[in-house]
């Protein structure tokens, strides 16, 4: 197979091919390459001398609506979505491998990303803020280490869903492979499962990327009871231009949004979508491949290559190292007698009873706190509001479907198009409610529309492009061999889309739905009560209810919030999307 082979061969071409075209000698590509490099080093220590400036300088230099400050903020947003992305990243490989490989894991860290999935980054804020300006009290590092814990929750969860449904989903031929040539588990993790998860998880860091910023308004932009900060960026520019109804003032954020996003991927995510394609699971070469001028450049290098060469071959050997066998989840591969059978079933039900009373101990302790300043009328009335956001979640989430899945398809399987749709794809994901809050609080007061049926679309904007990316993610891996054999077999229309796509993309489309559904419930927190100056409109809604407590400091009714939205979430998981994991796993798997 393709991916295999590309992968065990990486780090000895890497090893030998800068030597090969030249030797150390520099061409006109490094030089542009080492300019590249160090104008990023240069702008990243000057952002990061900013972030630990002293915390009386905010007062002293307060967020400013002129557009020349924009670059600056600029800077430190994309700082500090990238710190996120690097933590998610550490997160998704311990624990979603954990979660793939032990049951044990699973048992506990499945349910527990979907609590933290429904947790809306108000929610952490809430209990965060404080901790973290405890840590740093005199310089702005402390609020910084809050607005990044606030975005890495808008990224890790929709990365950690990726690479573990990616490890469930290895094809077991290639399984077979790794297991004839006798390699360990560790191995098999770097040379087929990591090499096979990597072309979905590259498209949800991306899309990770884009849904921190639907929140960058609310992360930068800290106001929790009687504790207010905005710190220098985006996001903290367009809530003052929101709390000003300045409109010049948002688009002018918009179009410093639009040109990071275009920014980065050029220089990041683009060669890394070029390089990742190399990992594609088929028998026959794709007809088109995506391109990155910047992966080219690097690929012509002669200097930086001999440099890094050293790098990639330790790497390669690092990978390639025996260590202790990681844990196999399929029982066929470990044949046990009966007694230690049933002694590790024990050990499960052990282990199933110790989760189950941490659990219980969490909703008391929950309970008690809740229940010393608040009734059994507020719980109803706050599952009430669960249960109307609900619907909005589900009737989303069908309609995204229905829009998304074709038009996934077909840019997914055009590598052109693709190409083009991508960096468009992603400043539309990336595009903050709180923008559109001008267009929804003018229409809906002008024309006496009822705010709980029209607020409601703002919540798709956090929502559908986790499906859309999932889409596009599966159709742009989906192997070349079996579209051909397809066009062989004549298959069209229906029985194409039953018989051969949708099983292809199924697996990455379970992911999307399901982080969407994650994505919708967290974006009614700034969907479901909107402001534009000094009019402020309110939908029914869970999410209403959150933002207005978090807001007032009422503690026992965020808590409470939360508490009622992530029941719902985990319920919702368990009896839909947990079941789609499972199908998905075992009978739509490229084997």
């Amino acid at each position: 197979m393709r991916l295999f082979s590309k992968a065990a061969g990486l780090s000895e071409y890497r090893a030998t091919g800068a030597v090969e075209r030249g030797g150390f000698f520099p061409n006109q590509y490094d030089l542009a390459a080492i300019a590249l490099v160090l104008a990023a080093l240069v702008l990243v220590v000057a952002g990061g001398r900013q972030m630990t400036a002293p915390m009386a300088r905010l007062d002293t230099f307060p967020i400013s609506l002129e557009p020349a400050n924009l670059p600056a903020y600029a800077l430190r947003t994309t700082l500090r979505m990238f710190a996120g992305v690097i933590a998610s990243l550490i997160f998704t490989f311990v624990f979603a491998t954990l979660a793939a490989k032990s049951r044990k894991a699973e048992i506990v860290i499945i349910p527990t990303l979907d609590i933290l999935q429904s947790i809306p980054v108000l929610g952490f804020l809430t209990f965060t803020v404080t901790f973290f300006l405890g840590l740093f009290p005199s310089s702005q590092l402390g609020a910084e280490l809050a607005v990044i814990f606030a975005i890495f929750t808008a990224q890790a969860w929709n990365m950690a869903f990726s690479f573990y449904q990616s490890l469930r989903s290895v094809p077991r031929d290639l399984e077979d492979v790794t297991s004839s040539f006798h390699m360990s588990g560790w191995q098999r993790f770097w040379r087929l499962e990591v090499p096979f998860a990597t072309p979905g998880l590259v498209w949800n860091t991306m899309l990770s990327m884009s849904g921190a910023w639907f929140f960058i308004v609310a992360s930068e932009a800290i106001s929790v009871g009687d504790t207010t900060i905005k710190l220098p960026g985006i996001g903290a520019y367009l809530s003052l231009a929101i709390d000003q109804a300045d409109v010049r003032a948002v688009l002018y954020a918009v179009v410093a949004m639009a040109i990071v996003i275009l920014l980065y991927d050029q220089f990041i995510f683009r060669p890394i979508v070029a390089w990742a394609d190399k990992f594609r699971v088929e028998t026959t070469a794709s007809q088109a491949r995506p391109k990155s001028w910047v992966y080219d450049l690097a690929r012509r290098t002669r200097l930086v290559q001999a440099i890094t060469a050293p790098i990639g071959a330790a790497l390669g050997a690092f990978a390639m190292a025996r260590f202790p066998e990681l844990a196999q989840r399929s029982p066929s591969k470990t044949k046990r007698q009966p007694f230690s059978a049933g002694f590790a079933k024990a050990l499960d039900l052990v282990w199933v009873a110790i989760v189950l009373s941490a659990a219980a101990w969490g909703f008391w302790t929950i309970y008690d706190y809740v229940s010393k300043s608040l009734t059994f009328d507020d719980a109803a009335s706050a599952m009430g509001l669960a249960s109307i956001t609900l619907l909005r979640v589900i009737s989303l989430i069908v309609l995204s479907t229905l829009i998304w899945v074709p038009i996934g398809v077909w840019v997914g399987l055009r590598p052109a198009w693709t190409e083009r749709i991508q960096p468009l794809a992603q400043f539309l994901a990336a595009f903050p409610a709180n923008v559109l809050y001008p267009i929804a609080v003018i229409g809906i007061v002008h024309f006496d529309l009822d705010p709980n049926v029209w607020l409601t679309f703002l919540i798709m904007l956090g929502a559908q492009w986790y499906i859309l990316f999932n889409v596009i993610a599966g159709a742009s891996v989906f192997p070349n061999d079996l579209k051909e054999a397809a066009a062989v077999l004549g298959l069209r229309s229906w029985h194409w889309w039953r018989r051969v796509i949708l099983p292809g993309i199924f697996p990455y489309y379970v992911t999307g739905a399901l982080t969407a559904s994650g994505g919708a419930w967290n974006a009614s927190i700034v969907a479901e009560i909107v402001k534009w100056g000094d009019t402020t409109l309110k939908a029914k809604g869970i999410g209403a209810y959150i933002a207005q407590a978090t807001t007032d400091g009422d503690y026992p009714r965020v808590v409470l919030g939360i508490t009622a939205m992530s029941i719902f979430v985990i319920v919702f998981n368990r009896l839909v999307w947990r079941r789609l994991y499972a199908f998905a796993a075992e009978r739509t798997r490229l084997d």
